[in-house]
């Protein structure tokens, strides 16, 4: 079981995750450990992605429900493995992906990630969200790192 997290600010999740507003579906940290990171995301009705995701019947998509769980893998990650300099953390491989419940407008979500396992810098992990008590999410993927080359950089 995590233990309570060390205070994480906007900015310094930023910096873990390597990504900015309005991508950064990371709203705090509740508790971390070396295998397990507790996360939570206040999926605000006022969030863009709601204004155009079934604008009739908003859902919080389930792409972006794993991307979640794959930036808060980074932060469980980066607390015993940083990045090698000149490298990002990156997602090799995704399987075993279930959408069980939908998450909506107003609901917090949870996400739960933790490691399975570790080959050098392949980080096998699975992650699982909720909302309101529900599950909305399961998955299993492996994270590792990508060289930052002149090609990449600057994009995304």
């Amino acid at each position: 079981m995590p233990s309570a997290a060390p205070e994480f600010s906007r900015a310094a999740i930023k910096e873990i995750v390597r990504v900015g507003d309005p991508y950064l579906w990371i709203d705090e940290v509740v508790a971390l450990s070396d295998e397990q990171i507790v996360a939570r995301k206040f999926l605000d009705p006022g969030l863009p992605i709601f204004q155009a995701h079934y604008r009739d019947f908003p859902l919080f998509p389930g792409a972006l429900q794993c991307e979640a769980a794959f930036q808060a893998s980074a932060i469980l990650i980066a607390r015993t493995m940083p990045a090698s300099p000149g490298h990002v953390p990156v997602i090799a491989r995704v399987r075993n992906t279930k959408f069980r419940s939908m998450a909506r407008p107003g609901e917090m979500l949870e996400i739960i990630v933790s490691q399975r396992g570790r080959i050098a810098k392949a980080v096998d992990l699975h992650g699982k969200l909720t909302a309101d008590g529900r599950t909305t999410t399961e998955l299993r993927f492996t994270a590792t790192e990508a060289p930052v080359t002149t090609a990449t950089a600057g994009t995304g």
